[in-house]
């Protein structure tokens, strides 16, 4: 890891910016986003009391730098890596989250490809969720004291229907799902979900693609495309259908059930993960799980 990733608090902080132009605005708006205080200069003047400076203006970017390192702040120099003390992120913004990617500076838009992926797979909505997390925090901390349970606890939270109720903007009946929780009623969550792969990984909807995610257990045919199991939580149980361990999913939470595209139909338990061992009248066929 060559660059170490940091996130700064500017609000209300001077920060030059360095330059006229498209790149200019554009970094001064996200600035401005931050709460920074932006001071805009075509022609580099000084630094004054600005805890950083950018510039945005290659043909100027030596005297600022030099002027910077000489008040002793941090600069960034568009495209000029090594003139610059640290590197300008593609941002995928989804406040309160911020996902920051880098290629120090080997690849800008390398960088900003990869924004467009994660954006794809992040939803607009994801932010709810993390202001619904936060608004929670203390309380649950004060109902579940010890960490590691707690932790456990907002794994099992953050992957159930509490999850999605928070996104939707559905806050009281995401609390009340944690409240249940809290009280031990909560139904209990093992369930199989169906994925009916596509041709390649990458035309996997984002539903499907957080259920692979999601999943404790992955259950999948012999000769499947190990892409796609590169996609599943790297801690997920794989288990080849015709030769299911139902050990391995006694305890497991969210089971995803991969089948290709042309399966004429696959039995399977629609109720908790020990209904794999005697399915009985729960049996139900992939073709009317399907979404």
């Amino acid at each position: 890891m060559r660059h170490f990733p940091i996130f700064l608090d500017l609000a209300g902080k001077s920060v030059l910016v360095v330059g006229a132009g498209r790149i200019a605005d554009a970094k001064s708006e996200q600035l401005a986003r931050s709460g920074a205080a932006v001071r805009r200069v075509d022609m580099f003047d000084v630094i004054g009391d600005a805890v950083l400076a950018v510039c945005a203006d290659t043909g100027q970017g030596d005297g600022v730098a030099k002027a910077a390192r000489a008040a002793k702040i941090p600069v960034n120099v568009v495209d000029r890596p090594e003139l610059s003390d640290f590197i300008w992120p593609s941002i995928v913004d989804r406040d309160p989250v911020t996902i920051a990617i880098c290629t120090s500076g080997t690849s800008p838009v390398l960088a900003r490809h990869l924004r467009t992926r994660i954006e794809l797979a992040v939803p607009e909505t994801f932010g709810r969720l993390a202001e619904w997390a936060g608004r929670l925090r203390a309380r649950v901390a004060r109902a579940v004291p010890d960490l590691g349970e707690r932790r456990a606890f907002w794994e099992r939270i953050l992957r159930g229907g509490a999850a999605d109720l928070a996104m939707s903007g559905d806050a009281r009946g995401a609390d009340r799902e944690v409240d249940r929780a809290l009280l031990g009623n909560t139904a209990d969550d093992r369930r199989i979900d169906v994925v009916i792969l596509p041709e390649m990984p990458d035309l996997l909807t984002l539903r499907d693609l957080r259920l692979l995610q999601n999943a404790d257990a992955i259950l999948h045919p012999a000769g499947i495309d190990t892409r796609f199991l590169d996609l599943a939580r790297r801690d997920a149980a794989r288990v080849v259908v015709d030769s299911a361990d139902a050990e391995n999913l006694m305890n497991a939470g969210r089971i995803v059930r991969l089948e290709m595209p042309n399966a004429e139909h696959a039995d399977l338990a629609a109720g908790p993960a020990a209904a794999l061992t005697d399915p009985g009248p729960k049996a139900a066929s992939i073709r009317n799980r399907a979404r």
